[in-house]
């Protein structure tokens, strides 16, 4: 039997109409012309998988701004967040200072297993002098990271003395839950960064280490999560959600779909927060969405971002992907998840998100206007709740510039905070040392006046200094507490971090708590 050619595949799996048809074979001609004159006429030699791939990313700006072309060379990288792992050697690093310095290393990883350990240098990988040559982080990455089994050497300094340290590859586990601990008895808090192929079973580990019994209560932190994996988003509502109850609705060409609870929830009452902010995307607008819709949590914080387009990931023949937009995603009462765009105009669609700030959406609620065409009612008990993109919260908390100055500014955006942090920490380990928060918090309280202040000389010696006492004083507090939960980070890890800030900086955390321990009945009264 005689191939078929990729075009007639398609004509055949799609059936098109003969306009359709016709089109798209005029097209493929006209393109396959242009580039056979480019490559037979053209004066000069030409990269042709360079300007193919160009060419494929200009036809992807004319479409929504969600659709998107990954060339081949990139491909792995893009999809390793999401696939939850990959193969290396378990370190966390930055460069600091021209070389490769140890921020942390992932427990039970071949990094671990050798002896390395968080403030460690790496000045050599097989061989190779890797310090104080100008290379920059993403240069350390193919030398860190092959297949499993493979090995690789890293010569290490510590304490001024040079060792080596041969590393056997592993899969490593790239984790989504950053922070699940108790702020309070009773009460979890599960902050999801992003949602992976792995994010459900971490979610119920991290459910199952912090509740022995069904929780009080339960806070989940959504900010910052651009999305990942619907079907994550499906698995994590039904959870919360009775049996039947819609989740999400798909719309598009050859799409008609609704999922549903399946009646199997480990926590389907109860109280119920959920942490949004102009960040939060895609699957975590599902998630907070039918929570929302069926009135089952508290939303909590700034309107999320409306990305209510479905992409569908397509192999072109030379390993490169098409992330093609094939629907959109409805709430359970109907509300379009996605906000407005115009195909083509993909810098305008997310100018205008950026622009949230400026024109004061972070701080006032007020400056959100809703037409009524745009109002919806949820499902249960008939509160109003808005579409028209993104989800609005229930309780809208604005945007804390309390304690943020020019100087602070400078500070943590120009990297001075975080210097100062990575040769502390790794000239204080011994000091900072704790079994858990408690213990570093009784440290951190003996230390702070003395680190304080020799940060700010540190920062002097940068260029940066106070303009008048006034200055420094706003700053201090924020400062102070940035610096302790990155500390905390080094020794205790990321959900150490976020304990800390959540505690003291954090109004929307305040607010969850709040509302998770006044709670009445089935649903709360809100302000």
């Amino acid at each position: 039997m005689k191939r078929l050619s990729i075009i007639a595949l398609l004509l055949l799996c799609c059936l098109p109409s003969q306009a359709q048809v016709s089109s798209m074979r005029r097209n493929a001609e006209k393109i396959a012309s242009a580039l056979f004159y480019i490559q037979t006429r053209y004066v000069d030699s030409v990269d042709f998988d360079k300007a193919v791939d160009a060419m494929m990313m200009g036809l992807m700006d004319q479409l929504d701004p969600h659709s998107t072309y990954i060339p081949a060379s990139q491909v792995s990288a893009a999809n390793e967040q999401l696939e939850g792992s990959f193969e290396g050697v378990g370190i966390e690093y930055v460069m600091l200072y021209d070389t490769l310095t140890i921020q942390a290393v992932v427990v039970g990883g071949p990094s671990e297993a050798v002896g390395l350990r968080a403030g460690d240098k790496i000045v050599a990988i097989d061989g190779e002098t890797v310090a104080g040559v100008g290379l920059a982080a993403e240069a350390m990455k193919p030398r860190l990271r092959g297949p499993k089994g493979s090995h690789v050497t890293v010569t290490a300094l510590r304490d001024g003395q040079a060792r080596d340290y041969v590393i056997r590859r592993d899969k490593i586990p790239i984790e989504s839950i950053e922070a699940a601990y108790t702020p309070e008895p009773g009460i979890v808090y599960i902050k999801l960064s992003r949602f992976a192929q792995n994010s459900a079973e971490e979610f119920l580990d991290a459910l199952r280490q912090n509740a022995e019994t069904r929780p009080k209560g339960m806070i989940i932190d959504l900010r910052g999560n651009g999305g990942g994996f619907m079907h994550v988003a499906i698995f994590l509502a039904n959870l919360f959600l009775q049996d039947g109850q819609t989740i999400v609705r798909t719309e598009g060409k050859g799409i008609n779909r609704e999922d549903h609870a399946r009646g199997d929830g480990l926590y389907e009452k109860g109280p119920l927060v959920i942490l949004v902010d102009e960040d939060s995307a895609s699957a975590s607008e599902i998630l907070a969405g039918a929570l929302q819709d069926w009135d089952r949590a508290v939303i909590v914080g700034r309107r999320t971002f409306g990305k209510g387009l479905v992409q569908q990931s397509y192999s072109l023949s030379d390993g490169s992907e098409m992330r093609l937009t094939v629907g959109r995603y409805h709430t359970p009462s109907g509300r379009v998840v996605q906000s407005p765009y115009e195909n083509g105009k993909r810098q305008d669609y997310f100018r205008q998100a950026r622009e949230r700030y400026s024109h004061g959406e972070s701080f006032s609620a007020d400056s959100i206007s809703f037409p009524d065409s745009l109002k919806y009612k949820t499902l249960r008990l008939g509160r109003t709740v808005y579409g028209g993109g993104g989800i609005m919260p229930d309780v809208f908390v604005p945007y804390d510039t309390t304690g943020i100055n020019r100087y602070v500014l400078r500070a943590i955006n120009g990297g001075l905070l975080s210097e100062f942090y990575y040769d502390y920490s790794d000239k204080h380990r011994d000091a900072l040392a704790s079994k858990d928060l408690a213990e570093f918090d009784s440290r951190w309280e003996k230390l702070e006046p003395a680190v304080f202040d020799e940060m700010i000389a540190f920062f002097g010696t940068k260029g940066l200094k106070a303009e008048n006492e006034e200055e420094l004083r706003v700053a201090a507090p924020m400062l102070k507490t940035r610096l302790k939960a990155l500390l905390a980070r080094s020794v205790l890890g990321t959900s150490a971090y976020w304990q800390v800030i959540n505690r003291e900086v954090d109004p929307a955390f305040q607010e969850a708590i709040r509302i998770v321990k006044n709670w009445s009945g089935d649903f709360p009264e809100l302000p």
